[in-house]
């Protein structure tokens, strides 16, 4: 598709603070019952009745957690939702509203928000939430994204960290590694590009790891899939900073140790063949990644019989007594002690 050559920019001054924020939201129509007010008051309304809340954040940075000469603002927009969403399956509970919050730079025009907040709708839509309030402001660093996800569930079905068995069966939805790979590529294109502006990537040979980073899915499937089945896991979180990291929260929180078996880690095939091309150990790349979404849980050993077989999860371990520490059983059968070497926000460049 070619690009306007001269695209329209408006500038955000014309509409100020409250311009802004009533121009961005004009589409947005609350769906949830539970949402009595959404954005145009002092603060948003909600009624949950008999149901517990769930309330997580996260803010996404520019030049921290994404980069914009590779992450289309629209991408950005749904996946900003997408993480916060994630947290909330992680509770096993259902996503119901959202804050926005953004801070911009004066480089950005209306237009460039009006994309990111296109992703933004998208993701509303695609997982039944309401947009119910948010704030803008001006930033001399790029652009802030700050999402604030609210969501639902019954007292008892709210699942925590702090609660798995020492001998229960530690389950994973989907593949993982493909939206640490998938960032390599773009990293890589990146640098190609800047030594040949006129080189355009082909990124066909890697369109679902690529997808898995700029436009990942939070797995709401999962705990509607748990409830068919008669499943209460025992423990949940999400992968956002790798297996390993993941698996040594539950750990902790939960005072049990893991044996994680490496024959059992699901790959997609795109990863295995993008590893090898980037001489990565795919291992590695799923244990140390992150970002793929997708929730980890324990379940109890006779609730094995009703999750066997099913495409969406993997039984990938076991917890053990807390003693026997968090350990990696390769596939040569010797055991490595599991370390979280997935992403820290705070490191140190």
């Amino acid at each position: 598709m070619l690009e306007d050559k001269n695209p329209q920019r408006t500038s955000l001054e014309q509409l100020g603070e409250f311009g802004l924020i009533e121009h961005l939201t004009k589409n947005f129509s609350p769906v949830q019952p539970s949402t009595v007010k959404a954005v145009g008051d002092d603060a948003a309304v909600m009624d949950y009745t008999d149901q517990q809340t769930v309330v997580t954040t996260d803010l996404l940075v520019e030049g921290v957690h994404f980069d914009l000469s590779y992450a289309p603002l629209k991408h950005l927009g749904y996946k900003s939702v997408v993480v916060n969403v994630s947290d909330v399956c992680a509770m096993n509970a259902t996503p119901t509203q959202i804050t926005v919050s953004i801070a911009v730079s004066n480089r950005f025009p209306l237009e460039a928000l009006e994309e990111l907040y296109e992703g933004i709708a998208l993701a509303c839509r695609h997982y039944k939430v309401d947009l119910v309030g948010g704030d803008t402001t001006s930033s001399n660093k790029g652009l802030l994204i700050a999402v604030t996800a609210l969501g639902v569930a019954p007292k008892e079905a709210i699942t925590y960290r702090n609660e798995a068995g020492s001998n229960d069966l530690l389950v994973v939805s989907g593949d993982l590694g493909g939206a640490y790979l998938g960032l390599q590529v773009l990293e890589r294109e990146k640098a190609v590009f800047q030594v040949n502006p006129n080189n355009q990537p082909d990124l066909t040979p890697y369109t679902y790891i690529v997808e898995r980073q700029l436009k990942p899915e939070a797995r709401i499937d999962i705990p509607v899939l748990l409830k068919e089945l008669g499943v209460k896991p025992t423990s949940m979180i999400d992968i956002s900073d790798g297996l390993s990291s993941e698996i040594l929260h539950l750990c902790k929180n939960s005072k049990v140790g893991c044996n994680l078996y490496e024959d059992k880690i699901p790959l997609d095939p795109q990863v295995i063949s993008t590893s090898e091309e980037f001489e990565l150990n795919s291992t590695t790349v799923a244990l140390s990644g992150g970002e793929d979404y997708e929730l980890l849980f324990t379940i109890a050993q006779e609730d094995y019989d009703k999750i066997k077989g099913n495409p969406h999860l993997t039984v990938i371990g076991h917890m053990t007594e807390e003693r026997e520490g968090a350990h990696l059983i390769t596939r040569a059968n010797t055991k490595i002690p599991l370390e979280a070497r997935g992403w820290n926000a705070l490191k140190k460049e």
